[in-house]
């Protein structure tokens, strides 16, 4: 897919994810959208959608860790063909598979269910670790939130995964310096974040999480890494594209959009691009 093609799908992405969260009436649009040109990128790049659409033993596995951003996650599977079209929009209703947070036993290309900060990425390194056990060559992808940094449990995985080697796991934060009531460093810092993952010998990769070429690249250098797990520390801006959500800590979560909120939205955002089928069939051939 070109870069103008993921580009599309970003736009899609974050599209999707808004018109999600407002047919909920709730949802957390600040975190979706900053993880939206990744999410591209995997999706529209790195996976094979057949391979996860037939639940093939060669698939990558991608575990959402900061499940609250489920709403970038159903418009991913909604924008690529893994979901139908309008599917985001039953987030969060009674019945539905599209829950407040990732659920495995009601979406099949969900490889495990996440919510609570810290315990998808102990998952995704449980994964890869199987993986290796069965010398199965596939890949194990996390993205984690920055404030889900804070986690002690984070970093007991790190330790175990640089312990193991685990060249076939790759995690990605979504560093965009907010989390659910104010900046992280108001919190609990994080910085110097690459020294940290680097003193658990990890490969570490620092980038621009909107930068297309950036990520791709970063994403190469990850697979190419063999002897020691890979994290990409991908500098984003919560609520990217949306002029009034951008770098502003209420709309990290529980908001209510009004039709207001919708129309200044998608003026920033710009016009829905036609769908291809190329977004169906993005594979990495």
């Amino acid at each position: 897919m070109s870069i103008e093609a993921l580009q599309g799908l970003a736009r899609s992405i974050r599209r999707r994810s808004l018109d999600a969260i407002y047919h909920a009436g709730s949802g957390h649009p600040g975190g979706s959208l900053s993880a939206a040109d990744i999410l591209a990128c995997l999706y529209g790049r790195e996976f094979d959608l057949d391979a996860i659409a037939e639940n093939r033993d060669s698939r990558a596995r991608f575990v959402l860790s900061k499940g609250h951003a489920c709403p970038a996650l159903y418009a991913t599977a909604a924008s690529v063909g893994l979901a139908a079209a309008d599917a985001a929009n039953g987030l969060r209703k009674l019945g539905s598979p599209f829950q407040g947070h990732p659920h495995v036993l009601d979406l099949p290309w969900v490889e495990t269910s996440t919510g609570s900060l810290g315990q998808g990425f102990s998952a995704a390194i449980g994964m890869a670790i199987g993986l290796r056990h069965q010398g199965n060559p596939a890949r194990v992808y996390t993205l984690l939130g920055d404030g889900e940094l804070q986690e002690g449990e984070v970093w007991e995985g790190a330790m175990c995964a640089a312990h193991y080697r685990l060249g076939n796991l790759c995690a990605i934060v979504d560093y965009n310096k907010l989390q659910s009531d104010d900046l992280n460093e108001n919190i609990i810092g994080l910085v110097p974040l690459a020294a940290r993952w680097r003193a658990f010998n990890w490969a570490v990769a620092e980038i621009d999480g909107h930068d297309i070429p950036a990520i791709l690249a970063a994403l190469d250098a990850a697979r190419a890494e063999t002897a020691r797990p890979s994290v990409i520390i991908a500098h984003t801006v919560k609520g990217k594209g949306v002029s009034y959500m951008e770098a502003n800590p209420p709309w990290h979560g529980s908001v209510k959009l009004s039709d207001r909120n919708m129309a200044d939205a998608f003026a920033d955002l710009g016009p829905q691009d036609t769908e291809t089928e190329e977004w169906r069939h993005v594979g990495r051939a």
